[in-house]
């Protein structure tokens, strides 16, 4: 089976093609283009929508191109339905309503969180992980348990990738800002002490940001180092708890912040103390894609008929919590 993504949740607008074969799944092509707001600045809805419906006719062509395909090859189409910011979320399922109706072809609104986690799956290798999803829109321990995944930890405030993209606009980054903090980071190694904040097994990230920015004025490299020191090890906290918790003997990271080499490393060291595998997305689907939102309705379209078209809405909240999962 041959299908058509569209993701287009947040900065960036993505239609990816994937061949769905005995049960695995190849990804023909995956293209991307990006929003980029003013440096220090964060997104702008309606402008990053802007570039979502300036870019959408280019990056789907240049999809099929990639793939060697064309729309009508195409078996089932399926597009981020949320979670994510209204006016962007809102040009992809247009683009998806568009295309499934005029081809007649059957219509998939996916969940953006679950496709992460689905691409993670498939990319490692993963078969039954404890998932950690990291991101702008999501910090969560997750497992799966009787057709939907569970929460076992959660920011009580803003998310991981939220806090990384708030203090580098501070220091006059343009979103998402994760890289350059981690580039200064690896400028330093002097420790300077932040707030520390772990309720039960959620997180809190909102003091340690507000804390940070005054050392940044005294060394912007030290505090990129001490901020990401802290907030990584309340993370890897969590993740230890919950792995004793769980039993479970796999450990997946996947979201923007997967990219972080560091979070990586300390969470790798904590699957070696409790005998886990240790699973990260390769850096290049760790961010939002198209694929992700491919492959998740793909997996859908083994149970389910394709959506009517007057069902294909968006959800600015869509828990994955409340997504039950029956393929």
């Amino acid at each position: 089976m041959l299908g058509l993504g569209i993701e287009s949740t947040a900065h960036t607008f993505s239609c990816a093609i994937i061949k769905k074969k005995s049960g695995r799944g190849k990804i023909l092509s995956d293209v991307r283009k990006i929003y980029r707001p003013p440096d220090g600045e964060g997104i702008h809805p309606r402008e990053a929508s802007r570039h979502h419906v300036e870019n959408s006719a280019g990056v789907l062509s240049q999809c099929f191109k990639e793939a060697k395909v064309s729309i009508r090859d195409v078996e089932m189409i399926s597009y981020a339905a949320g979670p994510g910011l209204g006016p962007c979320l809102r040009v992809g399922a247009v683009v998806a309503r568009s295309l499934a109706s005029y081809y007649d072809i059957p219509i998939y609104p996916v969940n953006h969180a679950i496709g992460h986690i689905e691409l993670g799956k498939l990319l490692t290798g993963a078969s039954d992980p404890l998932v950690l999803l990291v991101s702008g829109g999501h910090t969560m321990l997750l497992a799966f348990l009787e057709r939907q995944w569970r929460v076992f930890g959660e920011t009580l405030d803003i998310t991981l990738g939220q806090m990384l993209d708030q203090f580098g606009r501070s220091l006059g980054f343009a979103s998402p800002c994760g890289r350059d903090i981690e580039l200064l980071a690896s400028d330093s190694s002097n420790y300077v002490s932040l707030p520390y904040s772990v309720k039960g097994n959620d997180v809190s990230f909102s003091g340690l940001l507000s804390a940070a920015k005054p050392v940044a004025e005294k060394n912007r490299a030290d505090a990129c180092y001490s901020l990401q020191e802290t907030a990584f090890a309340m993370i890897t906290e969590t993740v230890e708890r919950a792995l004793s918790f769980t039993r479970k003997k796999e450990l997946m990271i996947v979201g923007g912040v997967a990219a972080n080499r560091r979070l990586s490393a300390m969470l790798g060291n904590a699957c070696k103390r409790h005998r886990a595998r240790f699973y990260a997305v390769p850096i290049k689907y760790a961010g939002d894609c198209g694929s992700q939102i491919c492959w998740t309705g793909l997996l859908e379209s083994q149970v389910k008929k394709g959506a009517r078209l007057g069902d294909t809405m968006v959800m600015q909240s869509w828990r994955l919590d409340t997504v039950r999962i029956d393929y």
